[in-house]
């Protein structure tokens, strides 16, 4: 019985899952990445009431080409603009402001999210290997949508 078991286990052990798993990284270790290997780095900045915000991290950022364009290609970081632990980026520090009783935003996400003074949700925010701004979209993308700017971004 032993011998069957392991049999079992063995074959279903080596049948790939077909799971590809999206790499994230965050702000603090970008700069011992840049050093191995420079990298644009995708920023997907969300809250947890967005509608839209939940859709891309349930469709698009779920997508096996996606995940597998932005792991091969780019360093992904997802940032929570309500996130209110500091962070340390760029030799900055950057922390929660609020704006209310209850309410705020991360001055990192304030500045990676901010078109024309207004902040929108979600936002890809995309910087280069010096860690500036290089492109930013405020919009719902779809996969297929997502992976036409990743082509684009690749070049």
């Amino acid at each position: 019985m032993k011998k069957i078991v392991a049999i079992v286990f063995f074959v279903f052990a080596a049948i790939p899952s077909g799971f590809a798993q999206l790499k994230t990284y965050s702000f603090e270790q970008i700069d011992s990445l840049q050093r191995y290997q420079n990298r644009k780095i995708i920023v997907f900045v969300h809250t947890d009431w967005c509608k839209y915000c939940q859709a891309m991290k349930n469709t698009t950022f779920k997508n096996k080409e996606v995940i597998k364009t932005l792991n091969d290609n780019f360093y992904f970081i997802t940032l929570n603009a309500e996130e209110k632990r500091t962070i340390t980026f760029n030799s900055r520090k950057f922390v929660f402001k609020t704006n209310g009783n209850t309410t705020g935003i991360h001055e990192l996400a304030y500045e990676l999210v901010t078109i024309n003074n207004q902040t929108t949700y979600p936002t890809i925010c995309v910087l280069n290997a010096q860690n500036e701004i290089v492109f930013q979209e405020s919009n719902y993308l779809p996969a297929k949508g997502f992976l036409m700017v990743l082509e684009k971004l690749k070049e």
